[in-house]
């Protein structure tokens, strides 16, 4: 038998003793390196929400996210429509835009002001990353209705229904932003264009797209100019009231262009349009010359309207394929192929992959299908066959705009027909030129992120109202701003008031369309009192207060308390 005492510390031999003070050294040794690593970890930083986890952290917890995916929801398919132009599609757009775009941006990628500022980041949606990691429709089901834990994505309170909307919109994300533009449709399936695809009409379409074809014919874009013989209810004003400036009778209307802020008319002669000298102001009803003195094109064409060809000047923009050879479009107004390109192979074959969707490209190409015609510029083919052309002669939208337009270029400090000295749009039919230069731009929102040009109930066709529309990515507190607690403590107007509109302050109308018509800037950048007085660019305070003075409006701004003195008087 074995002595007791024997097994006891002061028993033990000398080398044991040594073991066991080497071993408490070496976890001495570990838990004060441990500990001065952590305190390194931290006091330089390492819990800020802006580190980028290293690539172990990532692979780790991407592990550990898929092995808690239960298998049930694995194995879930969507049981609603996911076709990109399907009802439940653009219902599940509406609830990515209002609860899920200020993290994970407009194409998913997480690249917004709150997405990078949170740790670990947003999830990557784009088209590219859900197919890399083959995510089920179950898998980003269980992810918004039960949220991450640790990271900054909560579980959503929503019926199933919704959820599955926006599991169906995510699949129909535009690819991610840096992708070629080839590449927009289908890296291995070439453009309709480049396939042979011809122009069918809009017509081709109301088949397979009824709703969205009968929205869009009560639109501006599908009646910019009308037949008057064909739509005698197309001319607004009396032509026979006795004005002086009418010198034409309704037989000498071919095509009656506008009818929201003036109405024009063309005549034709020959095979070319001319526009008649008399246009009507809607606002005012009252008739006003028409001639263009002060457009850049004007000093290359004899000072006649009869001398000007709406080919050259109008009609690439009133049409879908102009052709300048003929002078015959495949389609008069705004139709579908002018946004969606070439149709002929979707109607044979009606795939994503078979026509283009803007809303599946990059941002700058998909902005660029609305720029093409709403900004000024000038085409870099000019002139062409003895003729300047105000619009982008060869472009569609399965092409890159800047390879055949030029923004109307501008002198900072100066005051012309196009700008204000800060280069904010001084006309009308510049939204594009304003749009390129803001903030939203840059962050990659898009035209058809507040406007659906298929056709709304809403003024300029707003997906919803303004008052509502902005405030789904910039409600109070929103991390995209403004950062205050209430829509009255940053408007420091009364709620449902006309001061209280987002649009008021940050889209004055201060482009001139006709006359002291103005319509709306899309710059989206206060315009302070001080600039109006230092460059005369018209303040948005102002715009609505117009029996007060800009001195009234800076010493209001003073007193509110929470304005940088710098950004009240510059």
């Amino acid at each position: 038998m074995s002595n007791p005492d024997q097994d006891s510390p002061s028993h033990r031999s000398p080398s044991c003793k040594r073991c066991f003070l080497f071993c408490a050294l070496i976890i001495i040794v570990l838990l004060v390196v441990g500990g001065a690593f952590l305190y390194h970890y931290i006091v330089t930083g390492g819990l800020r929400a802006r580190q980028k986890p290293s690539a172990l952290e990532a692979r780790v917890a991407a592990s550990l996210v898929n092995f808690s995916i239960p298998t049930e929801f694995k194995a879930m398919k969507n049981p609603l429509d996911a076709t990109p132009n399907g009802g439940d599609v653009a219902a599940g757009r509406e609830l990515y835009q209002k609860n899920c775009d200020a993290c994970h941006g407009f194409d998913g990628t997480g690249n917004t002001h709150a997405g990078n500022g949170t740790y670990p980041p947003p999830f990557d949606l784009s088209h590219a990353a859900i197919a890399r990691r083959n995510r089920t429709d179950g898998e980003l089901f269980y992810f918004i209705r039960n949220g991450v834990r640790n990271t900054a994505m909560p579980g959503w309170q929503m019926p199933n229904l919704q959820i599955w909307q926006l599991v169906a919109y995510i699949r129909n994300l535009p690819l991610t932003a840096p992708a070629p533009r080839e590449q927009t449709v289908n890296p291995a399936t070439p453009a309709p264009s480049e396939a042979g695809a011809h122009y069918v009409g809009s017509a081709a379409c109301e088949k397979c797209h009824e709703d969205i074809y009968t929205r869009w014919k009560k639109t501006p874009m599908a009646n910019v100019v009308r037949n008057p013989k064909e739509h005698p209810d197309a001319i607004i004003p009396d032509l026979k009231s006795g004005d002086p400036l009418i010198t034409f009778t309704v037989d000498d209307i071919a095509f009656v262009y506008g009818s929201k802020w003036k109405q024009r008319y063309f005549k034709k002669v020959g095979d070319d349009y001319y526009v008649l000298p008399a246009q009507w102001d809607v606002t005012h009803k009252q008739w006003k010359p028409y001639f263009v003195k002060k457009d850049w094109w004007a000093e290359f064409y004899p000072p006649d309207n009869f001398q000007r060809p709406t080919g050259a000047l109008c009609d690439g923009c009133h049409s879908v394929n102009y052709d300048i050879k003929t002078k015959i479009p495949s389609e008069w107004n705004v139709g579908c192929e002018k946004c969606h390109g070439p149709g002929s192979e979707h109607v044979k074959q009606a795939t994503a992959a078979s026509i283009l969707c803007p809303s599946r490209m990059d941002y700058v190409a998909a902005n660029d299908t609305c720029i093409q015609c709403h900004s000024q510029g000038r085409t870099l083919t000019n002139p062409i066959d003895g003729k300047y052309y105000d619009w982008p002669v060869g472009y569609d939208v399965s092409k890159k705009l800047s390879d055949y337009w030029k923004l109307e270029d501008h002198k900072l400090g100066e005051t012309t027909f196009t700008h204000f000295p800060d280069g904010t749009a001084h006309k009308n039919r510049m939204q594009g030129n304003d749009f390129t230069t803001s903030l939203m731009y840059t962050h990659g929102v898009t035209c058809f992120t507040c406007h659906d040009v298929h056709g709304t109930e809403y003024p300029s066709q707003l997906r919803k109202p303004a008052s509502s529309l902005c405030l789904d990515c910039h409600g109070p507190s929103s991390p995209n701003g403004p950062f205050a607690p209430s829509l009255e403590a940053h408007t420091h107007h009364k709620a449902g008031s006309a001061g209280s509109e987002c649009i008021a302050c940050h889209m004055p109308k201060i482009a001139e369309t006709l006359g002291d018509v103005n319509v709306r800037s899309h710059t989206f950048h206060f315009v302070s009192p001080s600039e109006t007085d230092s460059m005369k660019i018209p303040n948005a305070c102002n715009v609505c207060h117009t029996d007060k003075t800009t001195a009234w409006a800076t010493s209001a701004l003073k007193s509110w308390g929470d304005q940088s003195p710098w950004r009240v008087a510059q």
